[in-house]
């Protein structure tokens, strides 16, 4: 496991707009067909397009596989989605 503070490092290989593959990935938030929304210590990373389908994630080395037609890649900056996850935990353990 990796300590508190360490980054992973991050990439971002697209093939042919069919094909992704995304390393540094904290977790997955959401995924359907037509999104997928990673936590990365860079920020949140939206991928969208169609028939989207994740054929591999391993948290465990931050690495998610994406197949699908990709029509875009967004990074957003993720501290609302930390905070709202602190606090969510603090309501929920405090």
């Amino acid at each position: 496991m990796e300590e508190k503070g360490e980054k992973r490092p991050h990439s971002c290989f697209l093939q042919n707009r069919s094909q992704a593959a995304v390393t540094g990935v904290c977790d997955v938030l959401s995924f359907d067909e037509n999104q997928v929304i990673m936590d990365t210590d860079l920020g949140l990373a939206t991928l969208k397009g169609k028939n989207l389908h994740v054929s591999r994630l391993t948290l465990e080395k931050g690495e998610v596989d994406i197949e699908g037609q990709i029509d875009s890649l967004i990074y957003s900056p993720n501290d609302a989605y930390r905070k709202s996850a602190q606090t969510f935990l603090s309501r929920l353990f405090g």
